[in-house]
């Protein structure tokens, strides 16, 4: 609040030299304005702008007071969003000390911005607090389960070792001729059923293609050669036979059990066991599935992490399988072999569980929330101490924060107001307030000077909302205003603008700047288009959803976030969509009163003044009904007149509307409300006293219209609609009077409407849709098109040639252009009708 109010006090003073030399020079560019009021500004203009709904009527304004205006405009927001450059110090955050500065007495001080650095690279940083997924160490147990149950049924399908006695032949050999190839067993076969081979020929050699046939047999084929020659030795041929159809049949076994093990998968497509664990014997087959749920319930338990890559899961299953696989050792057993025996057991056990190991660490999202939390609260107040005496920072060195935390403690800052920054910062506000004045000037909305206090006191509440430091600077409220009020087009540059201007004469953050701004130029593209304050509320919830969406976009793109501070990034946003709804329901409050008060004509006003319930129309119903239709069959013809020409047609609508209210003050003195009884002119006699009474609704209905405080766009419908168009009933009649008495002066101008002649299209079109209606009217049911189209245009040309739409920018192409339509319009209304039998509306 002290920087504002510097800021204030600051913006007072160097306003006070500009507003004296504004004293002594306004006294004469106002007299300079009363001599030129009679001539050069007699009548206003108006233009209608139907792409963004906005009608507004505008004053030539002369040269030096525009001028005038200008300068205190770039002036006056130079002053409230140059903010920066009040009392800006010299030395800075990162600049070289000029000089050696000490601290005149002992002092410690709270480093704010470190401490909200730290804070904020704590959240950042936090910690994910895990927990154990139960769901997922349940499937992996049931899993587990299921693999060491099929792998039981597989072994029992296999067959056991041994499988013959091992008086016929060894564990060994019977192991491998149940797993050997069938080329490999038959030429086992085949040389231990050779005569000429023998065991001493195996072990001594001897020459030939028998002895290369040997040559070739590895040390397990050379195994089971020479046991099954000894077995040939000591047996009959015939047991030979028998012996073979049960190694066969056994291999057979074997094989038909191995294909379903190749069958056997995890969920995850791994395959858990291989042919070696059929050639275990049982007591290691039942080590091994212990050691496998053991080891599997450790690692379960202590968690495992998604990250961890499968090198140390391997790692891990290893260490764990230390001291928990407790093999059985046969008596007899040779080193070599229990090693053999003690490595293929571990491996099968490390295969089986890392082929159903997978992570079940998920986070803990209340716990993680809770930890960052702690984490953030835990991080202290970085303080700044500084003895008396001590150097604070030396000559040269450059200045760290908590350097200048003290400096600026002590006033050694050298802060000062910088004049350098502050002009250019006007220059730069000066291209923006041209850049709005060219923006206006190419639309030719013709905006008034209220128009331009009410933008320039959008933008000012945005910089005293920077000032106040208050979430989203109501953006979102500005765009959708300036959208409503005068269109996207302004309402972008100036959104574009303040982008601009904001970060460089004040201290804002620019992500939420950005988010607030996407917000507002959604909500300025979006408001032109609304016709109800229902529609401005939804879109209120779509500006906030966009503020929020890209405040959490920009957030993700441009800070680190941890997974752990999600709920914070998440809230924040939400928190900063809030806001954008916030503003989206201030601008709904405000811009009825705004509206009003600066007398702006929107869509959604447009909309609500021809609401038929509005109480002036109603009573125009109820006094007046003549009227009344005559004002709603005008409107359809001005409405597609100017639907067909381009034009602002709710304008059109709404001023139609009003246009003869005027006529409630005498309504009998109107034909179409005499409803067949006596016309009450004719009762007068007196044409001069009949003409005011028909001019009077002209007066009578701006009076109306300024009690009811209906907009000046509206208002101008009354006199243009009539122009300064001839009575011409009357005014015959007045002659006819004065050819009897040529002593009597009859003056034309008694007998005109005071106007002024249409000043905009729109009022244009109404003019010649009431000249037109009463013709139409009077057409019998069986004229033509071409009748119509004849009379239409005859009245159009009389308007035309009678000059009262010389300022109304219609041209002689629109007169062709009206004229077919308010044809169309009129056969709509007179189409034919199937003349029904009098029967059948006796029976009806």
């Amino acid at each position: 609040m002290q920087s504002v109010t510097f800021m204030v006090k600051s913006v007072w003073q160097r306003l006070r030299t500009s507003v004296g030399w504004c004293k002594t020079q306004l006294p004469q560019v106002s007299t300079s304005l009363r001599q030129k009021s009679n001539t050069s500004i007699r009548q206003s203009t108006k233009s209608a702008n139907q792409s963004t709904g906005l009608y507004v009527i505008s004053r030539h304004t002369p040269f030096n007071q525009t001028q005038i205006a200008i300068l205190f405009t770039v002036l006056l927001l130079t002053a409230i969003l140059g903010q920066r450059f009040y009392n800006q110090p010299a030395l800075t955050v990162g600049t070289i000390a000029t000089d050696t500065f000490y601290a005149s007495h002992d002092v410690t001080l709270p480093d704010l911005i470190t401490t909200e650095e730290n804070r904020q690279a704590a959240r950042s940083g936090s910690i994910i607090v895990l927990q154990i997924d139960q769901e997922t160490n349940q499937t992996i147990l049931t899993e587990a389960k299921n693999i060491l149950s099929q792998g039981s049924i597989l072994r029992q399908k296999a067959g056991t070792i041994p499988y013959l006695p091992t008086t016929q032949l060894s564990t060994r050999t019977q192991r491998y001729l149940r797993q050997a190839s069938n080329p490999d067993w038959q030429e086992l076969w085949q040389l231990a059923q050779t005569p000429t081979v023998t065991s001493s020929i195996l072990q001594q050699g001897t020459n030939g293609s028998l002895q290369e046939r040997i040559n070739r047999l590895s040390s397990s084929q050379r195994i089971a050669l020479d046991e099954l020659l000894r077995l040939r030795e000591r047996t009959p041929s015939f047991s030979m036979a028998t012996f073979r159809s049960q190694v066969e049949a056994h291999r057979t076994q074997y094989a038909a059990t191995k294909r379903q093990l190749l069958s056997l998968n995890t969920r995850d497509g791994l395959q858990p066991l291989d042919d070696r664990f059929f050639d275990v014997s049982d007591a290691d087959w039942q080590a091994i599935q212990t050691a496998s749920r053991l080891v599997l319930e450790r690692m379960l338990t202590q968690g495992i992490h998604e990250g961890i890559p499968g090198s140390l899961w391997e790692q891990a299953i290893e260490k764990q399988l230390e001291g928990t696989l407790n093999l059985t050792v046969p008596l007899g057993l040779e080193t070599n072999e229990l090693i053999a025996q003690k490595k293929t057991a571990r491996e099968i056990t490390a295969r089986i569980v890392s082929s159903v190991l997978r992570p079940n660490l998920i986070e803990d999202q209340e716990q993680t929330r809770l930890r960052a939390e702690q984490v953030e609260n835990e991080v202290k107040t970085v303080t700044v101490s500084v003895e008396q005496g001590d150097a604070i920072v030396k000559k040269g060195e450059p200045i760290t924060q908590g350097d200048f935390v003290l400096l600026d403690y002590f006033n050694l800052t050298q802060r000062r107001f910088n004049w350098l920054g502050f002009t250019g910062f006007g220059v730069l506000v000066s291209f923006g307030v041209g850049a709005l004045l060219w923006i206006d000037h190419w639309q030719k909305g013709g905006l008034r000077q209220r128009d331009h206090i009410l933008v320039l006191c959008l933008i000012v509440s945005v910089a005293v909302l920077m000032a106040l430091k208050i979430p989203g600077l109501g953006l979102p409220a500005v765009g959708l205003l300036l959208g409503s009020f005068y269109g996207y087009i302004l309402a972008t540059v100036t959104i574009g603008l303040l982008v601009i201007l904001l970060p460089v004469g004040g201290s804002v953050a620019v992500l939420p700047l950005i988010a607030a701004a996407c917000a507002a130029l959604v909500g300025a593209w979006i408001a032109p288009r609304l016709r109800s304050r229902e529609e401005f509320a939804l879109l209120g919830g779509v500006v906030g959803l966009t503020q929020g969406v890209i405040h959490l976009v920009l957030t993700l793109m441009f800070n680190s976030v941890a997974a752990s501070v999600w709920y914070t990034v998440l809230r924040d946003s939400a928190l900063f969509g809030v806001y954008g709804i916030a503003w989206s329901i201030v601008a709904l409050g405000v811009s009825p009163y705004l509206e009003s008060f600066f007398d702006v004509v929107t869509p959604i006003r447009l909309a609500e003044l021809s609401n038929p319930n509005r109480p002036l129309l109603k009573r125009l119903a109820a006094d007046a009904p003549g009227t009344f239709q005559h004002t709603m069959f005008v409107s359809n013809l001005a409405e597609a007149a100017a639907r067909a020409l381009g034009h602002n047609v709710e304008l059109v609508r709404a001023g139609t509307l009003y246009h003869d209210i005027g006529k409630m003050h005498d309504p009998l003195g109107f034909i179409e409300n005499q409803m067949g009884g006596p016309n009450k002119h004719d009762l007068i006699n007196d044409p001069w006293v009949s003409a005011d009474i028909i001019k009077k609704h002209v007066t009578e209905g701006l009076m109306m219209a300024k009690k009811h405080r209906l907009p000046k766009a509206i208002q101008a419908f009354i006199p243009e609609h009539q122009g300064a168009m001839l009575i011409s009933y009357f005014y015959y009649q007045a002659q006819e009077i004065g050819s009897q008495n040529p002593e009597m002066s009859i003056r034309e101008e008694d007998f005109r409407y005071d106007g002024p002649i249409p000043q905009s299209p729109e009022t244009g079109i109404v003019m010649l849709a009431d000249s037109c209606e009463a013709a139409l009217r009077s057409l019998h049911k069986e004229a033509c098109a071409e009748e119509a189209y004849a009379m239409v245009n005859k009245i159009l040309r009389a308007r035309w040639k009678d000059k009262q739409l010389i300022d109304s920018c219609l041209s002689r192409k629109d007169m062709d252009i009206i004229a077919n339509v308010f044809v169309q319009v009129w056969q709509q209304f007179n189409h034919k009708r199937i003349a029904y039998p009098k029967a059948a509306l006796t029976a009806q």
